[in-house]
């Protein structure tokens, strides 16, 4: 030991750890075994705050039970509060994929606390005959109902920041469906001409679409709130007393503000990671469904003039370093990116949960990865395509409406009046000729001309308003 350094001990011998670290050896050797992604754990502060949410409720739930003496437990609670208020996270440094299940996470998150624990009761950093990691701060736990957890309630709690943000596009785009609710267009089916509608119906489609992928995803977050605290090992509760795994779920559920229950078997629950891949399904679908949005946006403000031009998106930046006066659609474009992310991530995470083998599933750390980033990404994709693009969005309304004027597919309202048949002749002659589809009714003296302007009329057509209006 040196002045710089400080000699910790665990089940392969002695070695020295920086006299100012918080962690201790085991966590040493994590960062040595595992330099995988270059992401420490500290990434992802939701995690952070949820291990020591545990910590915290596991310390509770022991000494109520009289097996942690109420000095030690006021420290424990103590650190672990200082944490959830955001301190100490740099000192969270394992990578965030690890081998074994968790347990560098879990033994970095005990050491942490009982060295900042052992400050609080006047000891020096390592000094564990006072306050043990694995003795006094890992009571009644094991890395596999600790880990699952902790992932569970950070999974919750990103959650339900991409709700949030899920809630502002939604309102941009309910916003935009109001502006435009009176622009005629085309629709398209197949890319090709099929009968009239509103602006604003296109637009309220997208934000039906994320009012319905809400709800999804609140439902998933059902099964992510069952948690397996007090299973230890492989769900038998081995080393956890009678009533520990309640306890510490109240406390839990009191800490987070969570509406957390144990699961019916832990068992099965300490095994099963099914949660994580239906909440993952969930974000595919998001994922899926933004992206086909911007697939849209993107078409829809093709041009200025070569493409469809039917709405502008707001200029953010040039588009282009030799093509002077170009904009390019970059929001939307991030944003199908981040769903190519998302879609990958679904399939890492299905892979993990389907390796997992007999009592446990190894493979946490990628599916806490993987779900982590799709969330978090998600979130920021979604305020950023409100704020830098839908908000900015306008209409070319006279060239829509000129599309629509012009569109054969006006012959589609005739076909309850004059027949399919007589409709497919008209607008194969309008197409050839170039003629116009009321003028071609009239002179083969199909309809009456005022019956004809007010079924042909595009508000109509589009449901706007009823025919006799």
């Amino acid at each position: 030991m040196t002045a710089a350094t400080r000699s910790e001990h665990d089940l392969l011998g002695d070695r020295e750890v920086p006299a100012d670290a918080y962690w201790g050896v085991h966590t040493l050797r994590a960062t040595e075994n595992f330099p995988i992604t270059g992401t420490p754990i500290s990434a992802y502060p939701h995690l952070i705050d949820a291990l020591a949410a545990v910590k915290e409720a596991a310390a509770l739930a022991n000494e109520e039970l009289g097996l942690l003496e109420p000095a030690k437990a006021a420290v424990i609670v103590a650190a672990c509060q200082e944490i959830r208020g955001g301190k100490l996270h740099d000192q969270f440094v394992v990578d965030v994929i690890q081998g074994g299940a968790g347990t560098s996470t879990n033994m970095n998150a005990n050491e942490v606390i009982a060295n900042r624990a052992l400050e609080l009761l006047g000891h020096a950093r390592g000094e564990y005959r006072h306050l043990h990691p694995n003795e006094d701060v890992n009571l009644g736990q094991s890395t596999n109902d600790v880990y699952p957890t902790a992932v569970r309630i950070a999974t919750a709690s990103a959650v339900r920041g991409l709700l949030e943000a899920m809630a502002v596009l939604q309102a941009a785009f309910a916003r935009k469906a109001a502006e435009f609710h009176d622009v005629l267009k085309m629709g398209r089916t197949q890319l090709q001409d099929a009968v009239p509608m509103t602006l604003g119906q296109e637009f309220s489609a997208f934000a039906v679409m994320l009012d319905e992928d809400r709800s999804r995803l609140a439902e998933a977050l059902g099964l992510i709130h069952e948690i397996n605290l007090g299973a230890t090992a492989i769900g038998t509760g081995l080393n956890a007393p009678a009533g520990y795994a309640e306890s510490a779920r109240r406390h839990l559920a009191d800490i987070t503000g969570l509406p957390l229950v144990t699961a019916a078997d832990l068992v099965e629950a300490t095994q099963d990671c099914g949660a994580f891949v239906q909440m993952s399904g969930v974000l595919k679908r998001i994922a899926v469904k933004l992206s086909k949005t911007c697939n849209d946006l993107r078409l829809l403000s093709s041009g200025p003039r070569a493409g469809l031009g039917e709405i502008n998106l707001p200029p953010v930046q040039a588009g282009s370093s030799i093509m002077p006066g170009k904009v390019n659609p970059v929001i939307p474009e991030v944003v199908n990116q981040v769903a190519f992310e998302v879609i990958g991530n679904d399939i890492t995470i299905t892979m993990a949960a389907e390796a997992g083998q007999l009592q446990l599933n190894a493979f946490e750390p990628v599916i806490l990865h993987s779900l982590s980033k799709s969330v978090i990404h998600l979130r920021a994709a979604c305020l950023t395509l409100a704020e830098r693009c839908v908000a900015g969005i306008t209409a070319n309304t006279e060239k829509l409406r000129a599309t629509v004027e012009n569109s054969i597919g006006l012959v589609t309202a005739l076909n309850p009046h004059i027949g399919y048949t007589a409709a497919t002749d008209i607008a194969k002659e309008a197409l050839a000729t170039g003629r116009g589809v009321a003028e071609l009714v009239l002179e083969r003296g199909l309809l009456p001309a005022e019956r004809l302007t007010a079924l042909l009329r595009p508000e109509v057509i589009a449901g706007a308003r009823a025919a006799g209006a």
